[in-house]
């Protein structure tokens, strides 16, 4: 099979094709708990562990990967459940996906649980209270006075994310799955 140099460069930025693989389960995962799976109340409170992925894919695969796959998970998935695109919350999106990435490459490598749960709760701090608040606000005025509930939301919702990415970095299975896509993806 022969390559074009565009197609190289496309797959350069995951590294490998299972990476890219990877990211695009991340994002169906993605659509699937945030649109699908998420539980309302009311109408303007809307309960889901859409993030999840997103926090993995940063996680295991760097910030700029995790910034990418948040991206792609907002706008698909905009697209799928019919929803206008809100930049700013896209950009809130992006924003999980890369200080998860961010915080787990650079702080506590020899302490996962410390890892994980900091990386978890700065990563939803930024990226949906701050700044997909910001967004709903803006956009959204008729949400204003939801707004608050937002916080312990997600604080809970990042302590239920926390745990459960806090296992699958304890999974043996899982551990020697993923070493199998990180060698591929730090050889390039």
């Amino acid at each position: 099979m022969v390559r074009s140099k565009n197609q190289r460069t496309s797959i350069r930025v995951f590294g490998s094709i299972k990476v890219l693989v990877a990211c695009s389960l991340f994002v169906a995962m993605s659509i699937v708990l945030g649109k699908f799976l998420s539980v309302k109340i009311g109408d303007n409170i809307r309960i889901s562990f859409e993030n999840l992925s997103l926090l993995l894919s940063g996680i295991l695969f760097g910030p700029l990967i995790g910034m990418l796959t948040a991206v792609v998970a907002d706008v698909v998935g905009c697209f799928l459940y019919g929803y206008a695109i809100n930049p700013i919350i896209t950009l809130g999106a992006a924003c999980v996906g890369f200080f998860a990435g961010a915080i787990s490459c650079t702080l506590f490598k020899r302490h996962l649980i410390l890892n994980v749960t900091v990386s978890v709760f700065v990563a939803h701090i930024i990226g949906s209270m701050i700044v997909k608040t910001i967004g709903l606000y803006i956009y959204y005025p008729n949400q204003r006075p939801m707004l608050p509930w937002r916080i312990p939301i997600y604080l809970i919702t990042a302590t239920v994310e926390s745990a459960l990415i806090f296992g699958l970095m304890k999974s043996r299975i899982f551990l020697r799955e993923f070493e199998k896509f990180r060698k591929k993806h730090d050889k390039d």
